[in-house]
């Protein structure tokens, strides 16, 4: 019994540790799979969901303390009540997740492990069958060092804890296993590659035949029976392939502009998930910020899930230039724990990712700005047309640039030719088409 109490010690002892440190390291993100599970979905606990951050905070400290505790046989009691108390409580919880198909991943070990909801459950009752092992074998915990030690390394791994919790929250996690890290290629994160292996369903389809019920199960395709066709019912046999990255795009409201920005050299992006949420002191350093970048040559672009409103109100409010567009809100706060977050991206690989805390440290070497006449037309929306001196439509200019029986051909953006032709028209144009024709 003493030797296995020593290996169950070890083996626990170390596994909360490095589970517990990994979600340290990212203590935003295991608040965000609180939420889902405080949500009205899985456990409908809503009034939870303001407190998730600090309930987050305050399990994995924990977590990473009582490995500590075990492993340097400070208070055993205490300890071993404690990991009890815990592992049986997340037991019940992935069980729930598992056997209710609430939650897809528990979030056990962040996103550096991704682990099923029955896996979870199943680490969960061997964690539990190991400290089953230490709970009846308590009288064999003792401690490794004098209590004046034991003590003193007990405070310190609690010391170190709430220091490293609060360095991640206050800058990014010290090591980032996200899709989005530095180095990595979204547009490369997103694709399916040819030979990845299809998703296998199964298709119980259910006629009325004779005035009984018949079920007939295929692969997807529809049966032929004679009979009146009352409904069908999909089970996944085998998943898919799934790419790292799945709900990363920018949008305008009619326009995915996605493939084209992640083309682009020399970009910086401005991630707030939400605008409404966003943190004051950090919105009041993007201003200096995003005008240097545009100064070196940059091109600046937001990406928010909030809607036109708060867009506007918020380049108001700080002075902003730059243009926002949409991305879903749980792939934004993927892409970096910050609001607001900036990020460098070059040709869609990720050279900089930084906390707003962390802004003065944005690296903006001059670079040779790039004209992009596509993208300043396609994000034009109302536009004067003129064909030989009159005011026309975009189909008779086509039908006139297809036939070339033009003399000359201008489109213009220019403010000052558009704001003269507003004034004289009371109009609101943004863009201005002008053909000349050939005289006969």
């Amino acid at each position: 019994m003493k030797i296995l109490v020593a290996l169950s010690r070890i083996f626990v002892g170390v596994l909360f540790i490095i589970s517990g440190l990994i979600k340290l390291n990212d203590p935003l993100g295991f608040s965000y799979k609180l939420e889902e599970y405080f949500s009205a979905d899985v456990l409908n606990m809503e009034f939870l969901i303001p407190y998730a951050l600090g309930i987050s905070v305050i399990v994995v400290v924990f977590e990473v303390v009582l490995g500590v505790f075990l492993l340097i046989g400070y208070k055993p009691k205490f300890t071993v009540w404690s990991l009890l108390a815990m592992i049986v409580f997340f037991t019940f919880l992935t069980f729930y997740s598992a056997y209710f198909d609430k939650v897809k991943d528990c979030g056990c070990f962040g996103d550096a492990l991704k682990l099923t909801p029955w896996e979870s459950f199943t680490k969960d009752l061997i964690l539990l069958f190991f400290i089953l092992i230490l709970f009846f074998g308590l009288k064999h915990i003792k401690p490794i060092f004098s209590k004046l030690p034991t003590t003193i390394l007990a405070l310190l791994s609690f010391i170190f804890s709430l220091w490293f919790g609060y360095h991640v929250l206050m800058h990014l996690p010290a090591i980032d296993f996200r899709a989005y890290k530095i180095g990595n290629n979204i547009a490369e994160g997103m694709r399916i590659p040819d030979d990845a292996p299809k998703a296998i369903q199964e298709f119980t389809w259910t006629f009325n035949v004779n005035g009984e019920e018949t079920e007939i199960v295929t692969d997807g395709s529809y049966p032929t029976v004679d009979g009146e066709y009352v409904g069908v019912e999909t089970k996944v046999i085998r998943e898919g392939y799934q790419p790292p990255i799945l709900d990363f795009s920018i949008e305008t409201d009619d326009e995915d502009l996605t493939e084209h920005f992640l083309s682009q050299e020399n970009l910086i992006v401005i991630v707030s998930y939400s605008l409404e949420k966003i943190e004051r002191e950090g919105a009041l350093k993007l201003k200096a910020t995003t005008d240097e970048a545009v100064r070196k040559g940059y091109k600046v672009i937001g990406i928010t899930a909030s809607g036109n409103d708060a867009k506007q109100r918020i380049n108001e409010a700080y002075n902003l230039d730059f243009e926002w567009y949409l991305c879903d809100e749980k792939a934004l706060k993927t892409v970096v724990r910050s609001n607001p977050g900036i990020l460098e991206l070059d040709a869609g690989t990720v050279k900089q990712k930084l906390h707003w805390n962390d802004i003065d440290d944005l690296q903006l070497p001059e670079v040779e700005r790039k004209i992009e006449p596509k993208q300043e037309r396609a994000e034009i929306k109302n536009i004067l047309y003129v064909v030989g001196g009159e005011v026309s439509t975009k189909e008779k200019l086509d039908s006139v640039l297809a036939s070339k029986t033009y003399k000359n051909y201008l489109y213009s953006i220019d403010e000052e030719l558009l704001d003269s032709i507003n004034k004289a028209n009371n109009s609101n144009y943004d863009g201005f088409m002008n053909v000349e024709l050939e005289k006969d």
